[in-house]
């Protein structure tokens, strides 16, 4: 099992406070700053991103690699460099000690960000969308290193499902293999990340942040701490891409993909910036809709675990 546990890591100051007082911390990934957002509009997003988590109530966490140190909350310097600086990694887990050993600079995924978080002690995160099973998986075994992290990772996720470029149905079907729990906001259908409903029903639906404490809590009053918890937090129906548009764009950016013979790591940023073009933005505002939405629901979730493991006897 591959852990950062002993990795050195440097604690933002707020950050560093935060935990050493008990106070709600959420950490938000890097990588769509580096590589899930076109330049400028990354580092705004990224600062509203953290400004929507203070907002809630919670302290922002962004995690990144600065010249080979991994960094617990980034400060504004730091975020920037990650922003407008060529050559930025994008690193998942197994990429972390390499990155490390040659002073790299990178953008952690959301397979990254997980393990960092949990080995920092932040229960919460808030993404975008998970990686997951990619189409013609049978073919490629292409899956995401995010699955397996959060099999083994304690830590709850807050997203709007798996990007709708990946094989959706077979990436609930890998998490649940993997063990690990998914429950609808206020939903019983799996959304699609650009679309509200992405086609499938989830098994259990919670109604509100203390909801989602309290099966934290019982995580950890049964034992079950060992792997993560999907939160799956659809768009509003009226903030969604119009599913017409997304299905084409779907459908014309996987015939380049195979003209263009992408694979691995590249298809998502690939696909991502396809739609961003082919749509004429109308995908980069959905994208910035749906992760500031997270960012606030993460927030209030871990303002609420706060509140009940400060309410909670000793």
């Amino acid at each position: 099992m591959i852990t950062v546990t002993n990795f050195h890591i440097r604690y933002g100051a707020e950050v560093a406070d935060a935990l050493r007082d008990g106070r709600p911390v959420v950490a938000l990934e890097s990588t769509i700053v580096s590589h899930g957002l076109p330049r400028p509009e990354n580092l705004r997003v990224a600062r509203r991103i953290e400004a929507t988590v203070r907002d809630a109530g919670a302290v922002p966490a962004t995690i990144g690699m600065v010249g080979g140190e991994l960094v617990v909350g980034l400060d504004d310097a730091q975020l920037t460099r990650l922003a407008t600086v060529d050559g930025v990694a994008k690193l998942s887990v197994r990429d972390l000690a390499v990155a490390a050993a040659t002073g790299a600079d990178g953008a952690t995924t959301v397979a990254a960000t997980s393990a960092v978080a949990a080995a920092a002690g932040i229960g919460v995160f808030a993404t975008g969308g998970l990686g997951g099973v990619h189409r013609e998986a049978a073919q490629t075994f292409d899956e995401s290193a995010d699955l397996t992290t959060l099999a083994r990772t304690p830590i709850a996720v807050v997203c709007a499902g798996v990007k709708s470029i990946l094989d959706v149905g077979a990436t609930l079907e890998r998490l649940e293999t993997l063990g690990v729990s998914v429950v609808g906001y206020r939903t019983r259908r799996f959304p699609g990340f650009y679309l509200t409903d992405g086609g499938f029903d989830l098994d259990w639906s919670v109604d509100s942040p203390e909801q989602v404490a309290d099966v934290l809590a019982a995580r950890e009053q049964h034992g079950l701490h060992g792997g993560g918890l999907v939160v799956a937090n659809p768009l509003p129906v009226d903030e969604q891409l119009d599913p017409e548009l997304h299905d084409r764009t779907l459908a014309d950016g996987l015939a380049l993909l195979q003209r263009d013979g992408v694979t691995g790591k590249a298809v998502t940023p690939f696909l991502l910036a396809h739609f961003h073009s082919a749509t004429e933005g109308a995908s980069l505002a959905v994208n910035v809709r749906i992760i500031l939405r997270n960012a606030d629901l993460a927030a209030r979730i871990a303002v609420a675990a706060a509140a009940r493991r400060a309410d909670s006897p000793e």
